[in-house]
């Protein structure tokens, strides 16, 4: 045994002290009065490290020697376990497209338990892609290279944007493939498989707690909420009179932080299901999101998604509080007084708020800002609608605007058509005086003004078409594309000369390519 063995330490906290399945096959079933069930992840033929996180790793005291290392290797790709590893998928339920949907649970993805770092650091690694577990109904609980490369990439392009995330340790190739029917219309093809190694603090949803409630197993429920205080959020234990509605209203403020963080980059889920949102407040299951291209509030990137756009970006916010009502509905058999909950939904509403207008107040440059500010805002969305203006290079470029000599020409890049470009030329033109205008009462300087924008307006941000070009190529064998994409992502704020070309508006071809625009959730 290597050294860098003792260096991942487990404390399998929740499995020690929850209740588990007594049974560990992988038959598909109800499994009642417990939190988890013991599976062992299924080994690959052929594993083959593609990339890992090099800041994850240090976070997890792994060292390039430990990376390289034939078994964190086998650990990563589900063929062994390392010592104090227990593999496990955890039992929750959820509200899917705005249905309760009953028991859901991990169907491909298997921890391998809790890693604690040298600082004492908590952190839960999860395979996705590892093969069946009592959850996965039908389903082969694996993954193809395409959706695995999206996930690895997007949440360290999130991380690095300064948005809740969880984390990404690996990207491994399995040597195997995948039959998947990408668009669910009867085309099933075999894709190379892969397997992620997801790694955040706790990967528990609301869903862990709508399950328990909605069978009535009050005790059960309970039992989860006293432990997910104790480990997630200790600060909270020191009030147990008001512990839960105290940890109720963290909830809904971590939440609305995170959805701010979301539409001030622009970033839509795709698929926001109970079960799909994290309690400590952070991104979660990376299917198929998307970033804004041209600005769109009613964009949605699911193919699921698109006769309904119930999570499409403008209704993000929306649904958040929705399925935190949902929350609050299944810990109300907790409560007293039931009706208390309603003050973390207030607090949802002030923070979302609050954070909004401090986001969007750094984004346009502004030092503090006003209630006149709000229209200003409002008029450029619906101005940036009609005339299809990309997200994220306007607000870049907009840093370049000359308060004294406010020209139309800085944010020119922004266009996706010029036909559009001079139909809304004069309305563009107004709304930039009127900007210049605002920007002149504030009085900073202009370094400072630029900084701040480009501080808050990522000049990099993980467009659909780069990571299908990034995949397309690594389906080839050629990984250069995603390690270059991961590197450019992890300084998404600076210019990176010689990068330009990861940070182009989607071009003409990817409008309505399958992969670049719309996805499935197959994966």
């Amino acid at each position: 045994m290597h050294e860098h063995r003792a260096l991942l330490t487990f404390d399998n906290r929740f499995l020690r002290e929850l209740p588990g399945d007594p049974e560990r096959s992988t038959l598909p079933r109800q499994v009642f009065g417990a939190c988890w069930s013991p599976i062992d992840p299924t080994p690959v033929a052929a594993p083959r490290l593609l990339a890992h996180s090099h800041e994850v790793a240090a976070a997890l005291d792994l060292d390039a020697e430990a990376m390289a290392a034939p078994e964190l290797l086998a650990a990563l790709a589900g063929n062994a376990l390392l010592p104090g590893m227990a593999g496990y998928a955890s039992c929750y339920g959820g509200h899917q497209f705005g249905q309760w949907a009953g028991q859901l649970g991990d169907g491909r993805a298997i921890l391998l338990g809790e890693a604690i770092n040298r600082q004492g650091q908590r952190f839960e690694l999860q395979l996705k892609g590892a093969g069946p577990t009592p959850y996965s109904r039908r389903a082969d609980g694996r993954a193809v290279l395409r959706s695995s490369i999206r996930e690895f990439l997007c949440s360290e392009a999130m991380h690095h944007l300064g948005v809740p995330t969880t984390r990404a340790l690996s990207l491994v190739g399995t040597g195997e493939t995948v039959v998947r029917d990408m668009f669910y219309d009867g085309h099933p093809v075999p894709e190379p498989g892969a397997v992620v190694c997801r790694v955040a603090p706790s990967f528990t949803r609301f869903g862990h707690f709508e399950l328990p409630a909605a069978r009535g197993d009050r005790a059960l429920l309970l039992q989860l909420v006293e432990f997910t205080i104790a480990r997630d959020f200790p600060e909270l234990r020191s009030d147990p009179e008001h512990g839960l509605l105290a940890w109720f209203c963290e909830i809904c403020e971590r939440t609305a932080r995170l959805l701010v963080h979301w539409m001030r980059v622009g970033f839509v889920h795709g698929v926001m299901n109970t079960d799909n949102m994290s309690i400590l407040g952070l991104t979660i299951d990376y299917g198929p999101y998307g970033w804004v291209d041209n600005f769109d509030p009613g964009w949605t990137p699911n193919t699921t998604d698109a006769a309904s756009r119930r999570y499409c970006f403008s209704r993000q916010p929306a649904i958040a509080r929705w399925n935190l009502e949902r929350l609050a509905e299944a810990l109300a058999m907790l409560m007293p007084r039931p009706d208390d909950l309603a003050s973390g939904l207030e607090r949802y509403d002030e923070v979302f708020a609050a954070e909004f207008c401090s986001a969007f107040a750094a984004k346009l440059g502004l030092r503090s800002w006003t209630h006149e500010d709000a229209q200003l805002l409002e008029d450029l969305f619906d101005l940036m609608h009609r005339a299809e203006i990309d997200m994220s290079e306007f607000f870049r470029s907009l840093a370049g605007l000359d308060p004294a000599h406010p020209n139309s020409e800085v944010v020119r890049e922004s266009f996706y058509r010029e036909d559009l470009r001079h139909r809304h030329a004069a309305d563009l033109r107004r709304w930039l005086l009127r900007y210049a205008a605002r920007l002149r009462l504030d009085a900073q300087a202009p370094e400072q003004r630029r900084a701040r924008m480009h501080a808050a307006n990522p000049r990099y941000v993980l467009r659909n078409y780069l990571a299908q070009q990034a995949i397309d190529r690594a389906e080839q064998g050629d990984l250069q594309m995603l390690h270059d994409l991961l590197e450019v992502l992890r300084r998404p704020y600076s210019e990176q000369p010689g990068r330009q070309a990861f940070s182009a508006k989607r071009p003409d071809w990817a409008r309505h390519r399958a992969g670049c625009s719309m996805l499935s959730c197959s994966s």
